[in-house]
């Protein structure tokens, strides 16, 4: 299982190129070799072009990215070019948008709509994920919107399980790999703490999940990527990648 940084954590450094190349160069020197881009701001020519040329400055490799749900569904052609000029292999998408009600009904119509872009995503050789929150956990005659979901996907969609939604959602995150390990190449690493009866962001192995559990799950579904993220928190968020960085080599060998 390979290492990455989600990019998502250090949002507020990329928005120019400096910013970018700052960042690349960051996360490198944390010891990360792989990474996940996010969000609109890089599907242009121009754009697309700045970020190969970091990805070969620093040795870096792009494993996913995250898309919004208007340009997987009206820029499909232009996503995937840009995905085959940084070699990344996995399309995502972070949630179930607003278009699609939050009930039975409502996953199984986002299904079939995510099995078309898969399919087509897979014609040229990527496949698409799905990233969950925890609201996917509510259930709906006895299943939750995940199970729902999975069972929904055909084999050209897969799951990207985030372990701090996973456990928000109040499900086990190892055994939820374990359950859905056909299911899932990459996961988010994320820790879930709680302070003053509140939960929070934590770096990696400053919270409450079962890390070696999850690592071991991991491993016994060969996962191939985990991402570590942290969507906010009171530390400097390059430092919080660095902190989670050495911890998973440190304690794991990661």
């Amino acid at each position: 299982m390979k290492i990455a940084a989600q990019l998502f954590t250090v949002h507020d450094y990329l928005g120019t190129k400096e910013d970018l190349d700052m960042t690349f160069k960051k996360v490198k020197e944390m010891g990360y070799d792989y990474i996940q881009l996010s969000g609109a701001g890089y599907i242009d020519d121009e754009k697309a072009e700045y970020v190969k040329g970091l990805l070969e400055k620093y040795e870096l490799i792009m494993c996913v990215t995250h898309m919004s749900f208007d340009q997987l569904d009206n820029e499909l052609d232009a996503l995937l070019k840009y995905h085959k000029l940084w070699g990344c292999d996995y399309i995502g998408i972070g949630s179930m948008p607003k278009q699609f009600s939050r009930d039975e009904k409502g996953y199984k119509s986002f299904a079939e709509w995510a099995n078309n872009i898969g399919d087509i995503v897979s014609q040229q050789g990527l496949t698409f994920v799905y990233h969950n929150h925890s609201f996917e956990f509510e259930k709906y005659n006895g299943k939750t919107g995940l199970e729902i979901l999975a069972e929904g996907f055909n084999n050209h969609v897969q799951l990207l399980l985030d372990t701090y939604w996973v456990q928000a959602g109040g499900a086990n995150p190892a055994s939820y790999i374990t359950k859905l390990a056909d299911k899932i190449d990459i996961i988010h690493l994320k820790d879930y703490g709680i302070k003053n009866y509140e939960p929070y962001f934590a770096e990696i192995g400053s919270g409450n999940i079962d890390w070696q559990d999850v690592i071991k799950a991991c491993n016994q579904a060969r996962v191939k990527y985990a991402a570590v993220e942290r969507d906010k928190g009171e530390i400097e968020p390059f430092e919080s990648l660095a902190i989670s960085r050495k911890y998973l080599k440190e304690i794991h060998g990661l």
